[in-house]
């Protein structure tokens, strides 16, 4: 469903974000987190829960979730704040737009 935005030889950090198809509140997710890329400077991975049965069990309520250097940031809603605090305390830093 969604389409991988950067190269995977890129060696940008990679925010990965757990959905499954027609869900809603994961294509407005996508929509968010694509327009934050460009400012701070990730790779955007996409991972359906419904192809991986652990995945599946672990976040089948709780979609979308996105996660940044295997750490959950965020569940349901995009939060901005979570997104910049994660990369100002990794080992990235984010542009300012």
């Amino acid at each position: 469903m969604y389409r991988y935005i950067a190269s995977v030889n890129e060696t940008k950090p990679i925010v990965t974000m757990y959905y499954r198809e027609g869900c809603h509140l994961c294509d407005d997710m996508a929509v968010a987190l694509q327009a934050w890329q460009s400012v701070l400077g990730y790779h955007l991975e996409y991972q359906d829960i419904d192809e991986n049965i652990e995945l599946h069990q672990r976040y089948h309520v709780d979609i979308p979730v996105v996660s940044y250097n295997n750490q959950v940031l965020f569940y349901h809603f995009f939060d901005e704040q979570s997104l910049r605090q994660a990369f100002e305390h990794g080992s990235s830093k984010p542009k300012h737009p």
